[in-house]
């Protein structure tokens, strides 16, 4: 099964203005960011150009979400500028990889300053994997504090996590009523790796914002594999319009709120071009692609011990 669909998506909050992307509602945060989102990684290594009008591009597409992160190389430093004429516009998100308060803190303040801006809309620790994290993150002195206290200054609206296992997805969970949760949904991961659909419902009886990575990862690269077209995917991402399609399509008919786009430029543009073909996937096609999943080689798998 697919999960969570089509009963629950077709009940999402969503809207689709004529030629426009696909919005529906984040969480309970009642903002509205569109179907698919601007992955800021695609901005390391380019030039203050490129990131000018890949902004521009995306933004006149009507992407409304543009994320970053201090670990996506230059990306931060390029997105500042280049976003400043939409800001008010857009939803921006930003993440801590620092798992101290002091740490966060300072991290926090660069990338406002990087940002060219005095808050985020939503602020997220990044990339959580291991349970020993969640502890230090909760702990005394742990990095929670200063996503409160930003939340308490004004300095950021709402509050989210990435992760990359199940294990401490669900413990972030269990610990704070986050707003937001960035979590992989991907048909090979979900199917082959039974890796996601945990971490969905639960974050869907919770009620959060759920946005979606690697919906358009195709398998890990293959040995001698040719990746200078894509310097920051540590995947092998999916270049063909039909199979991106495919990937976008079970992921977003899932109630995720968003689908970052992956860090290639040729993959964020095919991304932007797809995202308004979106539609639901047909039961027939829901078994087509659980079989397509089953068959792959999936990036993430989860064995739960026991």
């Amino acid at each position: 099964m697919l999960g969570c669909f089509p009963a629950i998506l077709s009940a999402s909050e969503r809207e689709r203005a004529p030629g426009q992307i696909e919005r529906r509602v984040l969480g309970q945060t009642g903002e509205k960011v569109s179907l698919v989102a601007f992955g800021g990684y695609v901005l390391n290594r380019s030039t203050p150009e490129q990131a000018t009008q890949w902004v521009r591009e995306a933004f006149e597409a009507s992407v409304n979400h543009f994320d970053v992160a201090p670990e996506y190389g230059s990306a931060e430093v390029q997105m500042g500028p280049a976003l400043e004429p939409y800001r008010k516009r857009i939803f921006l998100s930003c993440k801590t990889g620092q798992r101290r308060q002091a740490a966060a803190t300072a991290e926090l303040e660069r990338s406002l300053e990087r940002l060219r801006t005095d808050h985020f809309d939503l602020y997220q620790l990044h990339h959580v994997t291991r349970l020993e994290e969640v502890e230090t993150i909760f702990g005394e002195g742990g990095a929670i504090k200063t996503l409160e206290k930003a939340k308490q200054d004004g300095k950021v609206r709402f509050l989210g996590f990435s992760a990359h296992s199940v294990e401490a997805a669900l413990a972030m969970m269990d610990r704070f009523a986050f707003d937001s949760i960035m979590f992989p949904v991907n048909y090979a991961t979900w199917h082959a790796g039974n890796f996601g659909p945990q971490v969905l419902a639960k974050a869907q009886e919770k009620k959060m914002g759920i946005l979606a990575l690697k919906a358009m990862a195709k398998q890990p690269w293959p040995r001698g594999a040719d990746r200078s077209a894509h310097p920051n995917c540590w995947y092998e991402p999916m270049t063909d319009p039909e199979e991106a399609l495919l990937g976008l399509r079970f992921t977003l008919s899932h109630p995720v709120t968003t689908a970052l786009t992956p860090a290639s430029e040729s993959c964020f543009k095919l991304a932007i071009k797809l995202a308004s073909k979106f539609s639901p996937l047909k039961s027939e096609e829901i078994e087509a692609m659980k079989q397509k999943g089953l068959a792959a080689a999936p990036l993430f798998r989860y064995q739960k011990n026991g």
